[in-house]
């Protein structure tokens, strides 16, 4: 970046109500990364000429190579409206569902983004995906309908039916808004033409239109669709309406500075007291408050180290300040602060708040921590909508490089949070889980090509969830030295509670929020007595104390959760973990003296007790089943359909208009090994597919002991449990 550029961002950083953070969310290929390039080059960041050829923000080479974001990445850049300068912090996310948990990320530093569809296709499955992910983070979202040189050139449509497609698809986002967002911001969130909350063009083409700038440049609908038809007259559209500038005036006063946003957006992401000081800090985006920050993304790098990139709610933070991480509960002291520029990071020697920026210094940081000066209520952890479903054991080519791939493992594991990677030291055997094929694959080209090191990795696996069919009744255990006696039960969870739970991203240990957090399990058809009992939520699993006046329990009580958690993580059938359980505890006999009480006699009472109790409840595993989106030429319909046949899939929805068909079809991830290759070859690669949905279900009958015995074999456990 220019030093005059670096200095009008530095300037603009202390200047709260000229700072638009904002995200650019689609789904796959609907020209996000181009968009991103053409907003690049107008702020005089390059060359107009590669604008859409460069692909600025696509910096990783397997970016480049497979033509998709797979990084989120940030950028600052200064954008005049009316000779007054804002500073645009813009975070390019990835579009291939495999990749959400980084749009997810984006989302919490940001307050507004660009919901970007590409003409011809419409809203497509990954469009809802990302715009649920902002919207539960509140993020304003605004529209940009992009390709439409294609409506005029290839399905060459007049200029009324252009308005109507284009209606056609603003109406669909705002009824998606409507389903989506929180009741007080349904109609505040919603986007109109009139207003200029929306705009169409062609990124490739570089150029953009809304109604204002239609009215205050006096172009038309049939202008647009005249400059194509006449030979080149449409690379003049690039001087009459640069995208950059309809665009970037778009955000400018269509999306909220951090100021207005964080005053609705704060209590949603940080449940400490609004009224304390920390609190008006952080909603009125204060520079001279108290610092907080929450790292979003982590990079390492073999110079600096771990990078932590985020968002500043409130304060300043200077290179040499000591801070505190408030989840690994210690104190560090910064050794660079940055700004942003793609795959280039501008030091600086200082940040203030409403901006998104760099730290160095944060050791051990992982995705989700907040640093502040002193110790503070963190900000709510970041939830991913989709679970890891796939895994693939991963070892070293040489056995030398062990202790490396280890350390290689674990840096992987805080720079991409979705991937989940468990490390056996013992054995040397390490899983690596993530979202899909492709997510697996990715991964392993840049541990080869970008940590310089050889593995290879096995065959895929499909993670699957144990739980039971009944209640269980009361069983009583002892521990070990048979001083204490418990009695649990274990029950299926509610259906509607288990929803609550999911779509509320309930996991939490039950104290802080309580109230709220009952209200919602009531509205999900809970008693209020039993609502009270619960003390924990964990994956999708419930934890209720239905004791009444027992005087030692509360100081065990932990220990028995702790207990319960070790077996969520992996059930008696075979060891995956457990989903949509209530585990109650009925009553306790516990020995006066704490030596007869530690965690060494409680772990396995409560291990022995939910082992008996699911023994008794029905024990039963649960596939992972995805919704797809298949659209292809209507000719390759009966292919497809028999290729989904084959995958025991189930087609849900069938539909067929101008020689394409779209069919929804559910299919079990463990037939899907292979499905993106099975697909191309039958449709000759034009048939497209899209994750639509992620559910768990009852694995059929017939599969489970089969399937049972051979997960319980690749972990090396006994056959029978």
């Amino acid at each position: 970046m220019a030093d005059d550029k670096t200095e009008k961002v530095k300037k603009l950083m202390g200047n709260v109500e000229k700072i638009r953070n904002i995200a650019i969310a689609a789904h796959i290929d609907h020209g996000k990364t181009t968009f991103s390039d053409n907003l690049l080059a107008g702020a005089g960041m390059m060359s107009e000429e590669l604008a859409g050829k460069q692909l600025l923000l696509d910096f990783h080479e397997d970016e480049q190579t497979r033509g998709i974001t797979i990084d989120a990445a940030n950028v600052s850049m200064v954008h005049a409206v009316d000779n007054e300068d804002y500073l645009i912090n813009l975070i390019d996310t990835p579009g291939h569902v495999d990749f959400g948990g980084d749009v997810t990320r984006a989302m919490r530093a940001v307050d507004g983004c660009i919901v970007l569809i590409c003409a011809s296709e419409g809203i497509m499955p990954q469009t809802e995906t990302v715009l649920r992910q902002a919207l539960r983070e509140r993020v304003k979202p605004i529209l940009f309908i992009n390709k439409v040189d294609r409506l005029i050139k290839e399905v060459k449509l007049s200029p009324e039916e252009m308005q109507n497609r284009f209606m056609n698809i603003i109406n669909k986002i705002n009824d998606l808004i409507d389903d989506l967002a929180e009741p007080e911001f349904k109609d505040k969130f919603k986007v109109n033409v009139q207003e200029g909350s929306v705009a169409f063009g062609s990124a490739y083409h570089k150029w953009a239109l809304s109604v204002p700038f239609m009215k205050k440049s006096n172009i038309t609908f049939k202008d647009i669709v005249e400059a194509y038809n006449n030979g080149e007259d449409y690379k003049e559209l690039t001087k009459k309406a640069p995208l950059h500038k309809v665009i970037l005036d778009m955000v400018s006063k269509h999306h909220p500075n951090p100021k207005q946003a964080q005053a609705y957006r704060i209590p949603k992401i940080w449940h400490g007291d609004l009224e304390s000081e920390i609190g008006k800090d952080l909603l009125s985006c204060s520079a001279k408050g108290e610092p907080s920050f929450i790292c979003t993304k982590i990079v390492i790098d073999k110079n600096a180290g771990e990078i932590a990139a985020g968002r500043l709610f409130s304060g300043e933070l200077n290179q040499g300040d000591e801070v505190y991480m408030n989840l690994a509960k210690r104190k560090v002291s910064l050794q660079q602060v940055f700004i942003y520029r793609g795959a280039q990071r501008i030091q600086v020697d200082k940040v203030k708040a409403g901006n998104i920026v760099g730290l160095v210094g944060l050791k051990g940081v992982f995705a989700g921590e907040t640093v502040s000066r002193h110790e503070m209520e963190p900000f709510e952890a970041i939830k991913h909508i989709f679970e890891p479903v796939v895994t693939k054991s991963i070892e070293a080519t040489k056995a030398a490089d062990l202790p490396r791939l280890v350390e290689v493992l674990r840096q992987i594991a805080k720079e991409v949070p979705d991937i989940r990677i468990e490390i056996n030291e013992e054995t040397g055997e390490s899983l690596m889980s993530g979202m899909g094929e492709l997510h697996l694959e990715v991964i392993e080209n840049r541990i080869k090509t970008e940590k310089n090191l050889d593995v290879k990795t096995g065959n895929p696996i499909v993670v699957y969830r144990e739980t039971i069919s009944k209640q269980s009744g009361v069983v009583e255990v002892r521990t070990p030295n048979g001083h204490n006696i418990f009695k649990f039960s274990i029950e299926p969870l509610e259906d509607a509670v288990y929803e609550t739970i999911k779509e509320e991203q309930i996991e939490i240990r039950i104290k802080k929020k309580a109230e709220e957090i009952w209200k919602k399990l009531e509205e999900a058809g809970m008693s209020s007595d039993e609502a009270r009992q619960i003390k924990e939520i964990y994956r999708g699993n419930v934890f209720e104390d239905g004791t009444r006046g027992i005087v030692l329990l509360g100081e065990i009580i932990d220990s028995i959760m702790d207990g319960w958690k070790l077996v969520v993580d992996a059930g008696p059938l075979a060891r995956e973990p457990l989903m949509k359980t209530k585990f109650t505890i009925h009553d306790a006999k516990i020995h006066v003296d704490h030596m007869h009480r530690g965690p060494a006699q409680i772990y396995p009472a409560v291990r022995k007790g939910m082992h008996e109790s699911m023994k008794l409840a029905g024990p039963t595993l649960l596939e992972p089943i995805q919704t797809h989106l298949v659209e292809a030429p209507i000719e390759f319909m009966g292919v497809i359909t028999a290729l989904i046949s084959t995958k025991r899939g189930v087609l849900e929805d069938v539909k067929q208009e101008s020689g394409s068909a779209s069919i929804n079809a559910r299919m079990p991830v463990a037939e899907m090994i292979g499905w993106s290759n099975d697909l191309r070859s039958k449709t000759e690669g034009r048939g497209v597919s899209s994750l639509k949905d992620q559910t768990y279900q009852r694995l059929p009958g017939e599969l489970q002991t089969d399937i049972i015995k051979r997960i319980r074999r690749r972990k090396g456990l006994s056959e029978n449990q």
